[in-house]
């Protein structure tokens, strides 16, 4: 099937503090210029309507979250959401993994930014999206949400995901590319929010890595690797072999460039030196 015979159709909110879109690759058949069908729509509400609840469970900006409540001690984890435990037992967990890189307890209490926001967008698509695959002809469908995604193929569609990676240094171009079918993208560092990413190993900003993207099985985990990244530096990829890390690259502040594949890395390129593509996703 060609471009001429699908559609993309996006719709977008407000949420976390960002802009989240939702991406539909559609048969023209099954949707006009801006309409889509009935049961598409729903989806996309239901969607961003997990997002918004889910945001009103973990914001570490709302005083009225359950994580800021725990914070203040206000809420103990055993009154919390459900899902306050789920994510704590799996921040344990990537403590754990990332060997103390990544710690949602570093500031002395728990936030888990950093893994969240993956899981998150991971827990909404797998619920509300990933469903409509192959359905009212839905080939593939996407969410991002302020620059991480998850994405899906239907099998059997020759869709692919094209997505750039900004480069950090340099607003509106991109320092790869790379294609994914179904799979995830996260980039983290220090380019859009400033220094916000605390090493808990000296308690200061971790300032050596500008910009780190992870492509992997699922935004959870995509997320949280990208984070561990920009904690361990520029000069530290003992990290790239996790399980369901697929690749990736760091980018440092003065341009530096180090990508990996499949726990390999390929190339180390200095100076202001952009690395076209990266090995497709599966």
């Amino acid at each position: 099937m060609t471009s001429i015979d699908r559609r993309r159709q996006v719709r977008t909110d407000q949420v976390m503090g960002t802009v989240a879109s939702i991406h539909l690759i559609v048969d023209r058949s099954a949707s006009s210029d801006a309409a889509l069908p009935e049961e598409l729509e729903v989806a996309v509400r239901a969607c961003f309507d997990e997002l918004h609840d889910l945001d009103r469970v973990f914001s570490t900006y709302r005083p009225d979250s359950d994580v800021s409540r725990l914070r203040a001690g206000e809420l103990d984890l055993a009154s919390a959401d459900p899902r306050v435990a789920l994510v704590h037992g799996a921040c344990v967990e990537a403590k754990q993994a990332t060997g103390g890189l990544f710690d949602a307890w570093h500031q002395g209490w728990f936030d888990p930014t950093g893994y969240v926001k993956g899981w998150a967008i991971e827990t909404a698509t797998e619920r509300a999206l990933r469903p409509l695959l192959g359905r009212a002809g839905v080939q593939a469908v996407g969410l991002g949400v302020g620059g991480d995604m998850q994405l899906y193929t239907a099998p059997g569609s020759d869709w692919s995901w094209g997505v750039g990676i900004a480069d950090p240094r340099r607003a509106g171009e991109v320092v790869a590319t790379v294609e994914v079918r179904t799979g995830a993208v996260a980039t983290s560092g220090t380019a859009e929010r400033g220094s916000h990413i605390v090493d808990p190993r000296t308690g200061s900003p971790a300032l050596s890595v500008a910009s780190a993207t992870i492509v992997a099985d699922g935004a959870t985990d995509a997320d949280l690797w990208a984070t561990t990244a920009v904690i361990a530096g520029f000069h530290d990829l003992s990290w790239i072999t996790a399980p369901r890390v697929q690749s990736g690259l760091v980018v440092s502040p003065t341009g530096g460039v180090r990508r990996f594949a499949r726990g390999v890395e390929l190339t180390t390129l200095g100076g202001s030196a952009s690395v076209p593509h990266l090995p497709p996703a599966a």
